[in-house]
């Protein structure tokens, strides 16, 4: 039996099977089953790097990455080329999209990369069509974009979010706060400084059993579920932030726009005739969560037309040197910041100090 084959069992085992408090052990059991099957399909295709066929050897570049995720045919060709002015082959039939197509947008001095995939299919996560090569991709983004067409069932969006899910990426969350810490003995050990009532002891440790986990140290620090649980001690989850592109709303009636402003994380745009690119652009700029750092050299003003991006997690001096120059850090003896994060200008700091957007920085080396 292939591992599709047992994935589709486990998965029909669990829509036959009731959810309640007296099945949750159960259901805890097979979710960890399928987990572990899901994770050797991820581990396979990350082997290949996703990118064994003509067409996703496509090397990371920028200041970010961008993967454009959606059904044949919703314009993600036509979007493409609006947004970055690379060609990408657009034509009246499905599945013209045949390979990975890169392109540039650049906005606010940043380089961001933006891939058209091919269109998947239902099934994509189980190697139907091109979909574990696609979905393969999809999880070295920072940002993905799902397009859906406005004039179609929004049935898609649910299909294409399982198939993601089930190819371990995550949408628009957060990590669960679980500590999780194996030992060599000692047994298990779980604590609880936030309620669980989703997860009692008894499943956790049937799923740590299933992993032949006998010692570790749990904490749960937020109301988790089982397949939290499970997604921690898998370790392999991408949380990616997730814009939802409603194409083709030229094609459909203001009642019926109304009805889609009501799904979170969502932006209406017409790629064909341009309408809200100028949103979409600014949308995918917030979500990327970027900031701008203006360089200034010792005697001159600052460089407003170059600036350093950084992602705001990771936007201490530190990140600012390494983004710079790997060697830059070693010869780091202060640096002087004007702007928003300190509050004289300007600020002598160390490499811990934590930078704001549009901050100015002179970096002092040793002598």
């Amino acid at each position: 039996m292939t591992t599709a084959q047992k994935i589709a069992e486990i998965e029909a085992e669990m829509m036959r099977t009731q959810k309640n408090k007296a099945t949750s052990y159960h259901l805890g059991l097979l979710k960890a089953k399928l987990a572990k099957l899901k994770r050797e399909m991820i581990d396979s295709s990350s082997k290949k790097g996703g990118g064994t066929q003509e067409g996703f050897e496509v090397s990371k570049s920028g200041d970010s990455r961008i993967g454009m995720i959606g059904f044949p045919s919703v314009g993600k060709s036509t979007l493409l080329t609006k947004l970055t002015g690379v060609f990408s082959k657009i034509a009246a039939y499905e599945f013209t999209t045949l390979t990975c197509i890169p392109g540039v947008l650049q906005h606010k001095g940043a380089k961001i990369q933006l891939l058209d995939l091919p269109g998947i299919i239902e099934g994509a996560k189980d190697g139907k069509g091109r979909g574990k090569q696609v979905i393969a991709v999809a999880r070295t983004c920072n940002l993905i974009l799902i397009v859906l067409d406005a004039t179609r069932p929004m049935v898609h969006k649910k299909i294409i979010e399982r198939e993601l899910e089930g190819f371990g990426i995550r949408l628009n969350k957060q990590p669960p706060q679980i500590e999780f810490k194996k030992r060599d003995k000692g047994g298990i050990t779980i604590s609880r400084t936030h309620d669980a009532p989703r997860l009692d002891d008894e499943t956790i440790k049937a799923i740590l059993r299933e992993y032949k986990i006998n010692n570790c140290d749990i904490n749960l620090k937020c109301d988790a579920t089982d397949e939290d649980l499970i997604d921690i001690i898998e370790g392999n989850r991408k949380y990616i932030p997730c814009l939802y592109v409603m194409n083709k709303i030229d094609d459909i009636t203001l009642e019926e726009l109304n009805v889609l402003d009501k799904i979170p994380h969502y932006v209406p745009i017409s790629a064909f005739l341009e309408w809200n690119l100028d949103e979409l652009v600014e949308r995918i700029w917030d979500y990327l969560d970027l900031i701008r750092i203006y360089t200034k050299p010792k005697g001159l003003e600052p460089d407003y037309n170059a600036p350093v991006i950084l992602q705001r997690k990771f936007s201490t001096i530190t990140d600012f040197c390494n983004k710079l120059h790997k060697s830059m850090i070693k010869d780091f003896r202060y640096a002087l910041v004007w702007g928003a994060s300190v509050k004289y200008n300007p600020q002598k700091v160390g490499k811990d100090h934590q930078l704001l957007d549009e901050d100015i920085v002179q970096i002092v080396k040793k002598i």
